[in-house]
């Protein structure tokens, strides 16, 4: 379980979709609920709980920073925040997708997932 501040930098890793910094996070970071200082405990805390990653360095000025990257996407955040629950199963499946088919009005939302549950089928019986 993510706090709210690893949440806001998760969201902002996600949308950015490339590796960035700690001065990256911090300077993208608008309307951030934590302090510029805090930066260095959330992204060791998102480290700790697996959830960003070091993916490289570039060269700042007169010295090197580290580059963090996120190893989940948010749908797999999304899809762990269900699983994780006390009592779930796959029973519980049909009982989740209904509720998010509900939430949206666009046919193409569910054609597509109509061809992914398709593809799924095929693959299974193969």
């Amino acid at each position: 379980m993510l706090t709210k501040s690893e949440l806001e930098i998760m969201e902002l890793m996600w949308k950015e979709n490339k590796p960035l910094t700690s001065t990256q996070i911090i300077d993208l970071s608008v309307n951030r609920t934590w302090k510029k200082s805090y930066v260095h405990l959330l992204i060791n805390s998102l480290i700790e709980k697996d959830m960003i990653e070091v993916s490289g360095f570039v060269k700042t000025t007169k010295n090197y920073a580290r580059t963090f990257s996120a190893k989940l996407t948010k749908e797999d955040y999304s899809v762990n925040q269900f699983t994780s629950l006390h009592g779930y199963n796959d029973s519980d499946i049909p009982k989740i997708v209904s509720a998010l088919i509900a939430q949206t009005d666009s046919l193409e939302v569910i054609c597509e997932l109509e061809r992914i549950i398709k593809d799924r089928e095929k693959e299974l019986e193969a």
